[in-house]
């Protein structure tokens, strides 16, 4: 199976892309990690509601353009369907069944383009606080590590 995560913008901290490097490296057991990061667009100053509109659909064509060819599409975004973790492990196991591919997307600081939730197969929200992107990154990779573990049926702190 290939996991794909296409996130907008770069991981700066270091202690962000040790903790992102750390569960790549533990999910390498499982499935095939592709990590792909657009770049973020310039917000401007006091930006309208319309510049912002904009920014997000340029985000939005840079990740559609690196969408892979029959992927189920996960779209992170505060309006999307909360799980728990034993959920997405049985969620991540369910789409096995009909896919070896899933795209998770974490927008910009903006959110998501209406373009891309439209190609969602799930909306997904970690809750309704709003994270960084390098932090959510992280976030979801832990996640994903433990539904491998739950799937497996391999312990795990809980």
């Amino acid at each position: 199976m290939n996991i794909n995560i296409i996130s907008v913008g770069k991981i700066k901290e270091k202690y962000f892309t040790a903790a992102i490097d750390e569960y790549a490296k533990r999910l390498s057991r499982f499935v095939k990690l592709n990590i792909t990061e657009v770049q973020d667009e310039k917000i401007p100053d006091n930006a309208s509601g319309k510049e912002m509109e904009l920014v997000k659909e340029k985000e939005g064509a840079k990740i559609l353009a690196k969408l892979p060819q029959n992927s189920f599409v996960v779209t992170l975004c505060i309006e999307g369907k909360e799980l728990s973790s034993e959920e997405l492990a049985e969620k991540i196991s369910d789409i096995s069944m009909t896919s070896s591919n899933i795209t998770f997307i974490i927008g910009g600081s903006l959110g998501l383009a209406d373009a891309v939730k439209c190609k969602s197969n799930l909306r997904l929200s970690f809750g309704r606080m709003t994270l960084p992107h390098q932090l959510m990154r992280v976030v979801l990779l832990e996640q994903i590590y433990r539904a491998f573990k739950i799937n497996n049926n391999e312990s795990y702190h809980k």
